[in-house]
C-alpha cells in the first residue's frame, strides 16, 4: 500500500510540474495584439479593444482623426465636420460650389484644418478654427477626373504638403505657394510599371525622412527613401492575397504597419505586418468592412503617441 501511495504522490508531483512548465511557457509568449481604432468608410465608428462599437456617426466617410480633445474630425465627399462624442458639430466646412468632391481632412499643429478639394480647381485649403479660409494651395494632379485627382494629403513638419496623385502615379511635395519641390514616382519598373496600377492613395512622411505609401490597385504598400528608391515593400505575396485595394495605411510607433483594404466588403479588411512582412494582427470586424481609412488609437491599452502617421 505504501508503495502505491508513493507512486501516486510522484505522479501528482510530475503532473504539477508539467502544468507549471506549460504555464511558464505561456507566460513567455507575446501577448495577443488588441487595438482600439476608428474606421472611416461605409461606417464611421470607434471600435474598442474588445471589439465593441463604442461610438458611431454618419457613414460613407473618407478620412478623419480622433483629436486630442476626444472630438472626431471627419471628411465626407461634400463636407468636413468636427463632432463631439455627444454628436454636436463644432466645426464645419462645406464643399465649394466650383468643385466636386472633398478628399481628406487633417487638423494641423497651428489649429487650422487642412482640406482637399477635387474638381475643376483641385487644391488644398487651410481653414481657421473660426471657419475662415486662410490659405489656398493649387494642385497639379495631371487629370481632370476629379475622383482620381488626389486622396490623403498631409502637412509636413517643414510646412510643406505631401499629396498623392493617383493617375499621375506620383507623390508630390508642395510648398505653400504651390511650387513642387519633390516628386516620388510610383510607376517604377520594379513595382510593375503603369500596368500594375500602383495608384498612390495614402502617403506618409516618416520620422526618418522616408515616405510610406499605399498603392491601391497595385495591392501593395511601399516605403521610399528621399531619392524614391523602394527600401521596403509588402504585397499579396506576404499576406496570403488578402490585400484588396489597400487605401488607408498607418505606421505605428513600434514600427509595424497597418493596412486597410477598401475592396474587402467581407472577410479580413485590416492587416498589421511587422518590418519582416509577417502578419501579426488582422480584423474582420463588420464595422471595418470596405474601410477607406482608419486610425489606430490604442494597442493593448496604450495610446499611440504623437501625430498619427496615417
Amino acid at each position: 500500500m505504501l508503495h502505491h501511495c508513493t507512486l501516486f504522490i510522484q505522479l501528482i508531483a510530475l503532473l504539477m510540474a508539467s502544468c507549471t512548465v506549460l504555464t511558464a511557457a505561456s507566460a513567455d509568449e507575446p501577448a495577443a495584439i488588441r487595438h482600439s481604432l476608428i474606421v472611416f468608410g461605409n461606417r464611421t465608428a470607434i471600435i474598442d479593444e474588445s471589439g465593441q462599437v463604442e461610438w458611431e456617426y454618419r457613414g460613407r466617410s473618407r478620412d478623419g482623426f480622433v483629436l486630442p480633445t476626444g472630438n472626431v474630425l471627419i471628411a465626407w465627399s461634400d463636407v468636413v465636420q468636427e463632432v463631439t462624442r455627444d454628436k454636436q458639430v463644432v466645426f464645419e466646412w462645406k464643399l465649394s460650389p466650383e468643385n466636386r468632391e472633398i478628399g481628406t481632412a487633417q487638423r494641423l499643429y497651428n489649429g487650422n484644418t487642412l482640406i482637399t478639394e477635387l474638381g475643376p480647381q483641385p487644391r488644398l485649403l487651410e481653414i481657421a478654427p473660426q471657419g475662415t479660409l486662410v490659405l489656398t494651395v493649387p494642385l497639379q494632379p495631371e487629370t481632370d477626373n476629379a475622383h482620381m485627382q488626389t486622396r490623403m494629403a498631409r502637412q509636413l513638419r517643414n510646412g510643406n504638403y505631401l499629396v498623392p496623385h493617383l493617375l499621375a502615379f506620383s507623390i508630390k511635395e508642395y510648398r505653400p505657394d504651390g511650387t513642387i519641390v519633390r516628386t516620388l514616382p510610383t510607376d517604377l519598373a520594379e513595382l510593375g510599371g503603369r500596368p500594375a496600377e500602383n495608384w498612390p492613395f495614402t502617403a506618409i512622411r516618416l520620422d526618418n525622412g522616408n515616405t510610406l505609401a499605399s498603392l491601391t490597385h497595385g495591392n501593395k504598400v511601399v516605403e521610399l527613401d528621399p531619392a524614391g528608391t523602394v527600401i521596403w515593400k509588402v504585397d499579396n505575396s506576404h499576406v496570403n492575397n488578402q490585400f484588396r485595394d489597400p487605401c488607408g495605411a498607418q505606421r505605428l510607433a513600434n514600427g509595424n504597419t497597418v493596412v486597410g483594404s477598401h475592396g474587402a466588403a467581407t472577410g479580413v479588411s485590416m492587416i498589421e505586418v511587422n518590418p519582416q512582412q509577417q502578419i501579426v494582427w488582422t480584423s474582420d470586424h463588420p464595422a471595418a468592412a470596405a474601410v477607406h481609412h482608419f486610425q489606430i488609437l490604442t494597442t493593448n491599452g496604450r495610446p499611440e503617441p504623437g501625430m498619427p502617421l496615417k
